[in-house]
């Protein structure tokens, strides 16, 4: 076991003196935290030496948000991220471990609203907040990287990126439904409206049209897709199964229903052409072009009154099979292409304007949600496909799934799927009327936002000149000082009465022009930052593409499971696009995933209202930092739920003053000769080296700390009825416990590590690598079973002979009081761990 002295070389703090042996050996978890934070800021423990002289490593926890000062969950998946970050320095890696805030966003604005400031000053408070927290929490972070999404320096080149994708063709705006949050007066995702309410102020959702900005994440489904294959093993399945799902990837044909009076046919999408026959209807959108085009006048009245009943519906809402059928005719009709049959034309809230083509061929024998339409509305139902021998129309129960055909012209009696839906999309391109075709369930990316504290889209609108993008020199376009009242929504962005801010020249011909008042989504922001760590102050472009390519692909990332979908799509999409503009040379940023689990308290999440929220500061107060941690760490598998009041920080605290007093039990000198040492200590030591280093790579820190009390166990046993303090087995035992606790416990470990006498700090040290000549048994217990019931537990050697076992078996009371005086008259022997003894009569 090695000792580096200090990150750069035989540097030493003035900061922590030589060892002193204390009149009480008493761990002190509050002057511990005080003592190393100072250490490891002026001694810059945690900064990378970034100079190639080691193998890099970047591990990454996903940034937070500034919103006030840090809860349970923070320190969850905090302390998970830190483990890796520690084992792999300790391994000998040169880590990178930055931190920064994600700190635009809806409610600094709000707050700043409220207290009639500007969002800057509840930013950044809170940022500073947030930052002593990190520091008191012992992260091993490299504060030198720090960044903050807001700060000008970033978002210029959040910007210069918006810029980027506009001439690639993956900016664009076009007006459309989105949902409108009327409190907030903003557009949200789909992902921030719960049970078609806004998850932030709880209000009814509405639908808007609006000009909105849209990034074309749909020209990369295919790829995001298929490099899925390079994250598996690193990344859960489970969140690749989200991904897949969300892009949602079928196989199927594009057909046209030609539309009586309307020169251009209805295109939809079908991934069942083969049911063709059965398409009795068409349904489209309600709140797509289409629908409003082709509503006559007598039927209008009912389908603009539908429309607005459709607006205060979400897309989940809408898309539920739960959610009652509702719909009204547009008077329109089309014809089946391949019956000829004159089909009525609907317009129903289950059919969204964004996806496909916003219109689909309703077969409702069998689609459910079709079926469920026409039986409400009493439109025709023909089984085309006989699946189980019923008739959906008579059952009410759609069938789905392979069968035979009938009631479909050329497919009558066909069985084979595949080869239906091949003949009927090979008639439709023979006949005009279709094409096969791949879609995807993803659609682009709505990034425009009416709210005033986000990054500005550098955009000018001139009226001759159209969408004319900010210069690159002209970056950043800046957001005005407005605060207070002036931030209050009123139904377009803050920013629209910014009027000397808005109202600019045009850079093209110099005529009057007027910016753009939306700001970014944030996600933008997170989509990129972790690029931006591998330059920070880098000044020629959002990062040098030479320091990308020493750090990255990220080796680990670590984060909640409610960022599995859309912030790691579009982190995915990004690093795509950068790649295509040769800035990047990897298709995926990030190798390793780990999701955390949530800190719950009595069997629910905490919150205010049910009383049962506990504060991270007073559990720190209390227990110190360490026990904390450790509690984190110990309650299970880093996936699964926390719950408080299942777990005891206090006693994790007797723990860790149990693993501290056991240095001061050390006599030995640190240059003792560890192989001169106690064999069966240095043979738990070791062992435990090796399962810690297994457990730890492969993400079960949990398990690694229960090996790590087990060696605190043995360790002490051996110095109360073993060899004693001054073996040098116990320093190297006490060695290990330091540095292992060190990922979990920082300040113990290295209270510990100074109390053997060895030079500051721990985090500069070695992990040890297991003697495999120590991890060899020498000695196993034996069980001994007479009728299938265990009489004796023996320490036998590993190689003992069916002779010997017998032997010793046959010595041991407790086998001869089962015997009871009765022979052995068979012998089952599975050595060395098992003898079973079957007695005769």
């Amino acid at each position: 076991m090695t000792v580096r002295r200090g990150a750069r070389g035989n540097k030493r703090s003035d900061l922590v003196t030589s060892h002193v042996e204390p009149t009480v050996a008493h761990y002190d978890s509050q002057a511990a935290q005080e003592k190393w934070q100072a250490f490891w800021e002026q001694d810059k423990t945690f900064e990378p030496l970034d100079d190639g002289s080691r193998e890099r490593r970047y591990v990454l926890d996903m940034f937070p948000y500034p919103s006030g000062d840090l809860h349970m969950g923070h320190a969850e998946a905090y302390a998970m991220g830190d483990v890796v970050s520690r084992f792999l320095r300790l391994r000998g890696y040169d880590v990178m471990h930055p931190i920064g805030w994600d700190s635009f966003g809806l409610p600094a604005e709000n707050a700043a609203i409220r207290a009639n400031t500007h969002p800057a000053e509840w930013t950044y408070n809170n940022i500073e907040t947030q930052a002593r927290s990190f520091k008191r929490y012992g992260l091993s972070l490299d504060w030198s990287r720090r960044l903050h999404t807001s700060d000008e320096d970033y978002y210029r080149w959040t910007q210069w990126l918006f810029a980027r994708f506009h001439e690639r063709g993956l900016a664009y705006r076009k007006n459309s439904f989105v949902n409108w949050c009327p409190k907030d007066q903003t557009v949200l995702a789909n992902e921030q409206v719960v049970d078609g309410r806004c998850e932030r102020c709880g209000s009814d959702v509405t639908k808007r049209k609006l000009n909105q900005w849209y990034f074309k994440i749909t020209d990369y489904a295919q790829q995001l897709l298929d490099d899925m294959t390079q994250l598996e093993g690193g990344w859960p399945d489970h969140v690749l199964a989200m991904q897949r799902n969300w892009i949602g990837r079928s196989e199927g044909a594009h057909v046209d229903f030609a539309v009586e009076g309307r020169e251009t046919p209805i295109r939809v999408f079908t991934t069942r052409p083969d049911t063709l026959f059965g398409a009795t209807f068409m349904v489209v959108a309600p709140d797509g072009p289409l629908a409003a085009e082709l509503v006559t006048d007598e039927h209008r009245a009912a389908f603009e009154a539908y429309v607005e009943q459709t607006k205060r519906q979400t897309e989940i809402q809408r898309q539920s099979t739960e959610n009652e059928k509702t719909g009204v005719p547009l008077g329109a009709f089309a014809t089946n292409p391949v019956n000829g049959e004159r089909v009525p034309i609907w317009a129903a809230d289950y059919v969204l304007a964004d996806y496909g083509t916003g219109a689909v061929m309703a077969v409702p024998a069998h689609d459910q949600r079709d079926l469920d339409f026409a039986r409400k509305f009493g439109l025709p139902v023909r089984n085309v496909i006989d699946v189980d021998g019923t008739d959906p129309a008579e059952t009410g129960i759609a069938t789905s799934g392979d069968g035979t055909y009938l009631n479909s012209g050329p497919l009558d009696g066909l069985t084979d799927k595949a080869a239906g839906v091949a003949r009927i999309t090979e008639q439709l391109q023979a006949d005009g009327n279709g094409v096969g075709t791949v879609q995807f369930r993803l659609r682009d990316w709505l990034l425009s936002r009416q709210r005033f504290w986000g990054c500005p889209i550098p955009v000018i609108h001139c009226a001759d000149c159209g969408e004319v993008v900010v210069a690159d020199e002209q970056l950043p376009v800046r957001l005005p000082d407005l605060r207070g009242s002036e931030l209050a929504p009123k139904g377009t962005s803050p920013l629209a009465g910014a009027t000397d801010w808005v109202n600019v020249e045009c850079p093209k011909c110099g005529g009057p022009a007027q910016r753009d008042t939306d700001t970014m989504d944030t996600f933008v922001d997170s989509s990129w930052y972790f690029f931006r760590y591998c330059s920070p102050g880098y000044t020629e472009g959002p990062f040098n593409p030479d320091d990308v390519a020493n750090w990255m692909p990220v080796a680990q990332y670590v984060g909640g499971v409610e960022h599995a979908i859309l912030h790691l799509l579009y982190m995915r999409f990004f690093s795509k696009v950068l790649r295509d503009m040769g800035m990047v040379s990897f298709d995926e940023p990030m190798l390793k995933l780990l999701n955390q689990g949530q800190v719950i308290n009595q069997g629910r999440a905490m919150s205010k209202s049910l009383g049962n929220g506990i504060d991270l500061g007073a559990q720190i107060d209390e227990f110190g930092v360490d026990a904390v941690r450790l509690t984190m760490i110990f309650a299970g598998p880093p996936e699964d739920d926390i719950d408080w009041a299942e777990v005891s920080p206090a006693s994790s605290l007797k723990f860790l003053q149990r693993a501290f007093r056991l240095a001061h039990d050390v006599a030995s000198k640190p240059e003792v000769d560890f192989a001169d040492g106690d064999k069966a200590l240095r043979h738990v030591t070791h062992k435990s080296i090796a399962e810690i280093t297994q457990l730890v790579e492969s993400g079960r820190f949990n398990v690694a700390v229960a090996r790590t009390m087990e060696l605190v166990n043995a360790t002490r046993k051996a110095v109360d009825s073993g060899p004693g303090g001054a073996d040098p087995a116990v320093r190297e035992a006490v060695m290990f416990v330091a540095q292992a606790l060190s990922l979990v416990a920082p300040y113990v470990a290295e209270e510990i590590w100074e109390t053997l006498g060895l030079p500051p700090s721990v985090a500069n040290s070695t992990w040890p690598t297991a003697d495999e000549t120590l991890l060899v048994e020498d000695s196993v217990t034996m069980v001994v079973q007479i009728q299938g019931k265990i009489r004796a537990k023996l320490e036998v050697p590993t190689d003992i002979t069916e002779e010997a076992a017998l032997e010793l078996a046959m010595a041991d009371a407790g086998v001869q009081r089962s015997l009871d005086g009765r022979s052995v008259v068979k012998v089952i022997a599975r050595l060395p761990k098992m003898l079973s003894l079957v007695p005769g009569k």
